[in-house]
C-alpha cells in the first residue's frame, strides 16, 4: 500500500513524504538484539562465533518515457536484512565447501523485509524469528560439511573459512530522496520529477518518425541506497551511496529476422552530473542513424584475425577473460578452473599492461565510474588492488573468505541484497604504459591482416555485455556481445558495417594475443551478476590491438518482421 501511495502522489502534482532515517536509532535496536540472540545462543551445544546483519533501505525513483508518453513513473522505499551466522570457528564453520556438489551454494542469508519506521518491537521480533531460522540452518549444515570433510580425499587449500579483520567503526549519516520542496536540507536529495518527466516526453518523441523502430524508450532513474553493517567482530559500518542513470534503448529488426537493439547509458552520482538534454538529443540522433544502417548491413562471417576492440569494449573483454578469474574465492573452490592458480609471480600479459582494481576512485577524466564505494559489504575498507603489474600477476580480489597465501581481505567482498558477500570485481582499470595514437593502432591493424593473408581486419567499436564460464564441468570460455563491428579493409576500402557476430575465446590463448595500445580511455559502467548477485562494475581501457581473435554467427530469430506498418503518428495527433 505505501508504494501505491508514493505512486498517486506522483502522478498527481509531484509530491511526496520527506524520507527521513535514522540510522543511529535502527543501530541501536539492531546491537540490543544482536547481544541477546549472542548471549543466549552462547549457551546451546554448538553456539555461533560470528552473527552478522547487513541492513540496505533503498529509495528508487523511476520515470520511463517511450514514442513522447510517460510509461513508469513511480517512487519505491524498501529497508531489507540479511543475517550472516556462523559455527563452528574462523577455520572451519558451516559455510565450507562441501565437495561433490556442483549446486551447493553454502548457507546462503535470508533478505528479510524490515518496517520502514525504527519500531524496535516489531524488529526486534523479526530478527530474533529469522535468526532462530538461520542458526538451525547453519548447524545443519556444519554437520554435513564436518561429514564430508571425512569421507572426501584431502583439500588442496587448507586455508581458513573465515578471515579476522580490523574491526571498523564509521556512522555516516544516511541520505533520502525528497520529491516534495528543495528545502537545501544536506540529508536530502531534491528530485524534480516533473522535469525529468518532461524532458524523456520531449526525447522519446524524437522515436515517433521512424517507423522502423520496434522498440524504443529513454528511462531516467535515482536511487539512494543506505548500508548498515554490524557484527559481532566490533563493527559498526553506516555509509549512503547514490546512482543517477539515463538508459537509452533502440530495437529493429532486419529483413532476414536478426533482432539488432542500441544502448545507450550515462552515469553519476547524482542527477546534476548527468549530460544535458540537448547532448542526450544529439546522441538519440545518432543511435537512429547507426540503427537504421544496421538494419540494412551485410551479415558477419566467421572470422579468425587480427582485431581492435575499443576502450569499451577491451573493458568489457577484461572483466570477462581476467576478472572473474581474479575472484579469489574461486581458487578455493575444487569445481573452478583455477585459471591463473600458479601463475603468481608469472608473466601473463606484455610488459606494458598493468591491470588495477581501484574501488577508491569515483572518477576518471572527468567521469565518473560505477564501481566505487568507502567500504565493502563486509563492512572492509574498499583498496587499491594490482593484480598485474608490467605483465606480471601478483594476485587477487579478497573478501573475508581467505585462500592459500592470501589470509586477508583487501575490501572487495560484495554482494546484492539477499546473497553472501564474495569476492567481486570493483572498478576494472587497464593501464598501458606504453601507447601509439588511434590512427596508428589503425595502420597497425591492417600491417597485421596484411601479414595473416587477411583481407581486412575488424574493429570492435561497442558492446553491450558478455558472460563467462570459470568451472571445470564446461570448457571456460568467454563470450562478449559486440552491437557495433566494422570491417577495416588493407586494400584502402572504407570501412563498412557488419552485424551479427559474438566475440569468442579463450583466456589464456586470447591474453597471449594482445600487442598494442592506444592513448585514449573507454569507460563501461554497469552491473554484473555473479554468485552473490548484481554489483555495480566499471570497466575503464585503451583501445588494444590483438593479433588473432575469434568470432562466430550469432543467434537469429527466424520470425520476419512485422507484417503491418507502424501507425501514421501525425495522422493519429491531429
Amino acid at each position: 500500500m505505501r508504494k501505491l501511495l508514493f505512486l498517486i502522489f506522483i502522478i498527481f502534482g509531484g509530491y511526496s513524504i520527506d524520507l527521513v532515517s535514522s540510522n543511529i536509532e535502527l543501530l541501536n535496536i539492531l546491537k540490543k538484539e544482536m547481544k541477546r540472540s549472542q548471549e543466549e545462543l552462547s549457551l546451546q551445544k554448538l553456539p555461533p562465533y560470528f552473527i552478522s546483519y547487513y541492513v540496505l533501505e533503498t529509495q528508487k525513483t523511476n520515470i520511463q518515457a517511450s514514442f513522447g508518453k510517460i510509461s513508469i513513473n513511480s517512487f519505491d522505499q524498501s529497508r531489507f536484512l540479511d543475517i550472516d551466522l556462523r559455527v563452528g570457528s574462523h577455520k572451519f564453520d558451516n559455510t565450507h565447501i562441501i565437495r561433490g556438489n556442483p549446486f551447493d551454494f553454502s548457507s546462503s542469508v535470508s533478505k528479510i523485509s524490515l518496517p520502514l519506521n525504527n519500531d524496535e518491537i516489531s524488529i526486534r521480533n523479526i530478527i530474533w524469528y529469522a535468526t532462530d531460522q538461520i542458526y538451525k540452518n547453519a548447524t545443519e549444515r556444519y554437520e554435513k560439511a564436518l561429514t564430508n570433510q571425512a569421507v572426501k580425499v584431502a583439500e588442496e587449500d587448507t586455508s581458513d573459512d573465515f578471515s579476522k579483520e580490523k574491526p571498523i567503526r564509521d556512522i555516516q549519516t544516511w541520505q533520502n530522496i525528497n520529491l516534495l520542496h528543495n528545502d537545501n536540507n544536506k540529508q536530502n536529495y531534491y528530485l524534480d520529477t516533473a522535469k525529468w518527466a518532461g524532458i524523456l516526453r520531449n526525447l522519446s518523441a524524437k522515436f515517433n518518425s521512424h517507423k522502423w523502430l520496434h522498440d524504443a524508450s529513454i528511462s531516467f532513474s535515482f536511487e539512494v541506497n543506505n548500508k548498515l553493517i554490524l557484527n559481532t567482530d566490533g563493527f559498526e559500518v553506516a555509509t549512503s551511496e547514490s546512482f543517477a542513470r539515463i538508459f537509452i534503448y533502440l530495437k529493429t529488426k532486419a529483413d532476414d529476422g536478426m533482432s539488432l537493439p542500441l544502448y545507450q547509458s550515462y552515469f553519476a552520482f547524482t542527477p546534476d552530473g548527468l549530460p544535458s538534454e540537448e547532448e542526450i538529443s544529439k546522441k538519440i540522433d545518432e543511435m537512429i542513424v547507426l540503427l537504421d544502417k544496421l538494419r540494412n548491413a551485410p551479415l558477419a562471417e566467421t572470422y579468425s584475425g587480427p582485431a581492435i576492440l575499443s576502450g569499451e569494449a577491451a573493458g568489457v573483454f577484461f572483466h570477462e577473460i581476467f576478472g572473474h578469474r581474479v575472484e579469489g574465492h574461486r581458487e578455493k573452490d575444487p569445481s573452478s578452473s583455477q585459471t591463473f592458480k600458479s601463475s603468481l609471480g608469472k608473466k601473463i600479459l606484455p610488459d606494458f599492461i598493468n591491470v588495477i582494481f581501484d574501488p577508491t576512485v569515483s572518477e576518471i577524466n572527468g567521469k565518473a565510474i560505477s564501481g566505487y564505494y568507502k567500504y565493502d559489504d563486509e563492512g572492509v575498507p574498499a583498496q587499491r588492488v594490482e593484480t598485474v603489474k608490467n605483465g606480471t600477476f601478483n594476485g587477487y580480489l579478497m573478501s573475508r573468505i581467505p585462500i592459500e597465501n592470501f589470509p586477508n581481505s583487501n575490501g572487495h567482498g560484495r554482494k546484492q541484497i539477499g546473497y553472501q558477500a564474495i569476492s567481486r570485481q570493483s572498478n576494472l582499470i587497464v593501464q598501458a604504459t606504453q601507447t601509439v595514437s588511434n590512427s596508428e593502432l589503425r595502420n597497425r591493424l591492417i600491417e597485421e591482416a596484411k601479414k595473416q593473408n587477411k583481407e581486412y581486419g575488424l574493429f570492435f567499436e561497442q558492446v553491450s555485455g558478455g558472460f563467462t564460464f570459470t568451472t571445470r564441468y564446461i570448457p571456460n570460455a568467454f563470450n562478449v556481445t559486440p552491437i557495433v563491428v566494422y570491417k577495416v579493409y588493407v586494400d584502402g576500402r572504407p570501412d563498412e558495417l557488419v552485424r551479427g557476430v559474438d566475440l569468442i575465446g579463450t583466456p589464456l590463448t586470447t591474453f597471449s594475443n594482445v600487442i598494442l595500445a592506444a592513448n585514449d580511455i573507454g569507460i563501461f559502467n554497469g552491473t554484473c551478476g555473479a554468485e552473490s548477485g548484481g554489483v555495480p562494475v566499471s570497466a575503464v581501457s585503451p583501445s588494444l590491438l590483438v593479433s588473432r581473435i575469434e568470432v562466430q554467427k550469432k543467434v537469429k530469430s527466424q520470425a520476419k518482421p512485422p507484417i503491418l506498418e507502424a501507425p501514421d503518428y501525425e495522422a493519429i495527433s491531429q
